[in-house]
């Protein structure tokens, strides 16, 4: 029997349970569809290239379509004869719409392959789904270890499959192409491996090391785990054996990312709507000075060095320090009273590991909207921030207009009377800017738990 393998973000041939069950059955047809509702952003298409060309070397066969999923695969089946549809489960809102129509018409079995539990069965006493991290984290803590991983199965690959080109997809950047200090990164299931071997000596230190942009201190696996080129499940063990219970806080972070699809799973419109429907009266700025200092915070010139080296960083490498990350998005919401949706798309477009679950749970946890954050009247002080978690070094490499000042002047070149002519003076000075969200915040305080 012949049977179809679903792949979208599992990129990979290790402990990949759909393929291993549809490899049991038959022959195997493996297509990845490119799909316009997942409105994937440009940084993410330059991963999805790259990691594509990988899987098609590893697994020779592999179809590629461009089209609507639900539509592709029906026409696949039809052509092929192929009765039933194997797929890891995933939780965006417009896959979940894509496998219900698939599942309407053919067999479509799905499997847990990409979270280290079934996000369903981690459940109160009560029954009902946790939306607040701690205790759901201590409910996961009682499923583990995840099962061991699967190995790479026997892949008999049905021949003569028609096929889309990689190339005619057109997915990397040309006129410009601004992807050109990309080259750090190596997507694909090898570089994946690679990216946890060469984590492991650092994992001890992970709890103190991960908060200091100026430290490689951090596992860079975010972008393989969204693409599914590493399965957490691996990832857990891996990291289990190396380091014990050392390894413990970043296993939480690894839980972070599962709690993100437990919140998705349940809030389908998580990445457009409020977790607090009381902030929808919050009164965010628009206009033309609000655009202004937008598009200052994209290209990292808000005049606070912390949060410019961090933009700067996210534009050349699609990528950005997790504290920075923090950092850099409170000061849009907070300090600029700028929407965090506009926040949120920006991440999703210029972001290798943008992941819809994550970066909307994320920017809800800075913003205070989210249904497990703290209130918006937390306000991270960009410039104090900077110099407790020693990012100097990291601001000298983003941030070159500032590389020649000496501690403690380029944590805030203003307060010595520092700044270089060509460095941006600040968009809003940060008592002025605190004092500003506080008041929003009064205008807002009716009505929120």
């Amino acid at each position: 029997m012949t049977r179809i393998v679903w792949l979208c973000q599992d990129l990979r041939l290790h402990d990949n349970p759909a393929l291993v069950a549809a490899c049991a059955e038959g022959d195997v047809i493996p297509v990845y569809i490119l799909d316009d509702a997942a409105q994937l952003g440009g940084a993410s298409l330059w991963w999805l290239h790259h990691s594509l060309a990988r899987l098609q070397e590893s697994l020779p066969g592999l179809i590629l379509r461009r089209g609507d999923s639900a539509s592709v695969l029906l026409s696949l089946a039809a052509q092929t004869g192929a009765t039933r549809i194997h797929a890891n489960r995933h939780y965006e809102p417009w896959w979940r719409e894509a496998a219900s129509e698939v599942a309407a018409e053919v067999e479509l079995f799905l499997h847990h392959g990409n979270q280290l539990a079934d996000p369903a069965s981690i459940r109160t006493g009560g029954g009902g789904r946790y939306k607040v991290f701690t205790p759901w984290w201590r409910n996961l803590l009682e499923q583990m270890p995840p099962g061991k991983p699967l190995s790479v199965p026997a892949i008999d690959v049905l021949d003569g499959i028609e096929s889309d080109l990689l190339s005619d997809w057109n997915l990397l950047p040309t006129r410009p192409d601004w992807a050109t200090r990309f080259d750090a990164w190596t997507p694909g299931e090898e570089g994946a491996r690679q990216a946890l071997r060469d984590f492991l000596p650092k994992i001890e230190a992970y709890n103190e090391t991960r908060n200091l942009p100026s430290v490689a201190g951090i596992s860079r696996l975010s972008p393989h785990l969204h693409f599914g080129e590493i399965s957490p499940a691996t990832v857990w063990h891996v990291a289990s054996k190396a380091a014990g219970k050392a390894a413990e806080p970043f296993l939480r972070e690894v839980g972070w990312r599962d709690y993100a699809a437990n919140l998705l799973d349940q809030l389908p419109d998580y990445a457009t709507t409020n977790g607090r429907a009381a902030y929808d009266r919050f009164p965010w700025r628009t206009g033309a000075q609000a655009d202004a200092d937008f598009a200052a915070w994209t290209r990292g010139r808000t005049g606070y060095p912390i949060v410019d080296a961090g933009m700067r960083e996210l534009w050349a490498t699609g990528f950005m320090h997790n504290r920075v990350r923090m950092i850099a998005a409170s000061f849009l919401i907070k300090h600029l009273l700028i929407d965090w949706r506009r926040g949120e798309r920006w991440f999703w477009d210029v972001l290798v590991d943008a992941d819809q679950a994550a970066n909307a749970s994320n920017w809800q946890w800075v913003a205070g909207t989210g249904v497990d954050a703290p209130m918006m009247s937390r306000i991270m002080a960009p410039l104090s921030q900077s110099e407790k978690f020693g990012a100097r070094d990291y601001i000298r490499q983003w941030v070159p207009e500032l590389a020649g000042l000496d501690d403690p002047y380029i944590h805030d070149p203003d307060e010595f009377g520092m700044r270089p002519a060509a460095y941006p003076a600040k968009r809003i000075g940060h008592r002025e800017g605190r004092e500003r969200a506080l008041a929003a915040m009064r205008e807002t305080r009716d009505g929120l738990d």
